[in-house]
């Protein structure tokens, strides 16, 4: 994908119509920010580069999947608020999502997602 940006797009899974709108944060402030502060997201936020995240100060659950650099998703987690996740040597991107939505998209390990941005 060559430099990442802030930005927004769309997030495609293999086997699902439509497109799911997608935030991209890549700059320091907007990594650190992440959903923080929000009482939800609309679609999903890829936070890059990044290999874990937390939940401190968070509202609500979020679904959490980490991607490798080919965006095939490594692993999928559900994190409550206040919770430090673990940290995937593997993962060079993280999506975040509401609590429920990426078991809705089909998203599991070894899915390839593709990203418009």
């Amino acid at each position: 994908m060559g430099k990442w940006r802030d930005g927004r797009g769309t997030l495609g899974v293999p086997g699902r119509e439509g497109a799911i709108p997608l935030e991209v944060a890549a700059s320091y402030g907007a990594r650190r920010r992440g959903l923080l502060g929000r009482d939800g997201v609309e679609g999903a936020l890829l936070i890059t580069p990044c290999n874990g995240v937390h939940t401190f100060r968070m509202r609500f659950a979020i679904d959490v999947a980490y991607l490798d650099r080919r965006l095939n998703v490594v692993a999928v987690k559900t994190m409550r608020p206040g919770r430090m996740g673990r940290i995937s040597l593997r993962a060079r991107h993280v999506l975040e999502a509401e609590a429920g939505a990426m078991a809705r998209w089909g998203l599991t390990p070894g899915v390839r997602l593709t990203l418009s941005v």
